[in-house]
């Protein structure tokens, strides 16, 4: 089969702390009467598996794929334990998530199984005036203190609140604990793990039990970071040509992100060997493929898994357009080279600090 750019039906999860954003703002067509608060863009899981919904490969899973196109999907990127290596979601915050934190690589080796090493970033798609997140400890907190806090219910105070806005985004490496405040609205890009240890979830209780959700306080203890030295990320923005703008978000060791902007009426080639994430944020396009005489369209609040074995494509925007582009740093590539699909910030015109 000829790889071709791939759609996926989202898988909608229903959450305490969910709503109906992801409906509004991204066009979602949610299930009726129930708080959503993730969509699972591209998922590769025991549990969840992305189902193709376009094209000959329609019906198909991610994992199916995976071991079937092999190098035509994934490129040089390595598997993540013998999977996709990414997870992708929106998240709808209605109100403000459990304080929490993911298993960091030394946990992940020594309980094995599910629990894996999970680095993720956050950017914002909208946020609620006042909106913040919480993400690291405050300077001085260390593992005694966060469990009295935890103890006295007053965990907040132990952490950094950062306030949020439209276009920010955040990296949060395995360790970091972190909450998500409500009214925030998030593109979420992770590996490819769903295991979370709740410190805190502000006495909640579930509707659906009548009772408080499960904490991990002791396995959560075993993996927080309580360095809270800034990470620096840079955001340098690049001029591709006249047509278009690419500012880097996030590049670390598990996956890059940057945000593309491109004007009405842009054409291009498309293909570079490595796969590339799209996650449509404004505006509409087509890509055309050579051997499939139907356009796939593309627009706000679709993912686009352009594989790596797709050539003789182009993509035409209909409307100025803006989109997250995610992909994988190859190994053996130049210092924090990675596959863009509109080319390299060295074969800039410009570059923008």
């Amino acid at each position: 089969m000829n790889a071709y750019p791939l759609v996926f039906e989202p898988i909608f999860k229903p959450k305490i702390w969910g709503g109906r954003t992801l409906e509004i703002l991204l066009g979602k067509r949610l299930p009726a009467g129930e708080a959503i608060g993730e969509s699972w863009e591209l998922a590769d899981l025991e549990d969840d598996q992305s189902m193709v919904a376009n094209g000959p490969a329609k019906g198909r899973t991610l994992g199916e794929l995976v071991k079937e196109w092999g190098a035509d999907l994934i490129g040089g990127a390595e598997l993540f334990e013998g999977r996709f290596p990414l997870l992708i979601k929106f998240l709808d915050a209605r109100d403000t998530l459990s304080v929490q934190v993911h298993p960091d690589a030394a946990m992940a080796r020594r309980l094995g199984g599910r629990v894996r090493l999970k680095n993720e970033a956050w950017y914002i798609v909208d946020a609620d005036e006042g909106s913040f997140i919480y993400r690291g400890v405050q300077q001085g907190v260390d593992g005694e203190a966060l469990r009295r806090a935890i103890e006295g219910r007053d965990v907040a105070s132990c952490l950094k609140r950062i306030d949020v806005r439209q276009g920010h985004c955040y990296y949060l490496p395995s360790g970091t604990i972190h909450a998500l405040g409500a009214g925030v609205t998030v593109a979420e890009i992770q590996t490819p793990s769903d295991v979370t240890y709740r410190v805190y979830d502000w006495d909640r209780v579930d509707p659906s039990t009548g009772a408080p959700r499960e904490l991990h306080v002791e396995r959560a203890m075993e993996c927080i970071s309580y360095d809270t030295s800034p990470i620096p990320i840079e955001h340098p923005e690049h001029v591709g040509d006249v047509w278009t703008s690419v500012t880097s978000l996030v590049r670390c060791e598990s996956f890059v992100v940057e945000r593309v902007r491109a004007t009405e009426g842009l054409e291009r080639e498309l293909g570079s060997g490595e796969f590339v994430i799209w996650m449509v944020l404004e505006g509409r396009g087509q890509i055309m493929c050579k051997g499939h005489s139907e356009p796939v369209e593309f627009g706000r609040g679709d993912t686009v898994l352009l594989p790596a074995g797709l050539n003789d494509a182009r993509f035409k925007t209909l409307d100025d357009c803006m989109w997250l582009e995610v992909s994988v740093p190859v190994t053996g590539s130049a210092e924090g080279a990675h596959p863009g699909s509109l080319g390299k910030p060295e074969q800039a015109d410009q570059t923008r600090r």
